[in-house]
């Protein structure tokens, strides 16, 4: 979507790509800990309901903004490369 291949997608979201990502992360963590998961079936469980906290949040944001937070829009100009600007 961003038009990128080998950098880092981090690097080129914008502030609401990078809080809805920590967000989905961060449920996921807690929802994680508070049900004591262990092994790979219970932390996909967990991992699927941290990150639908984050997508309802941002499918709200979207609703009352009229705007999308995923864009093509990349956070970071690109760089021109090293053989041009000699």
């Amino acid at each position: 979507m961003k038009g990128l291949k080998k950098e880092n997608l981090r690097d080129h979201m914008t502030d609401l790509e990078l809080i809805f990502s920590m967000l989905g992360e961060a449920s996921t963590t807690k929802i994680a800990r508070a049900k004591d998961a262990k092994g790979f079936t219970e932390n996909k469980k967990a991992a699927i309901e941290g990150g639908n906290v984050a997508g309802v949040a941002k499918k709200e944001l979207e609703e009352k903004s009229g705007k999308k937070v995923v864009t093509s829009e990349n956070y970071l100009p690109e760089r021109k490369s090293k053989n041009l600007e000699r």
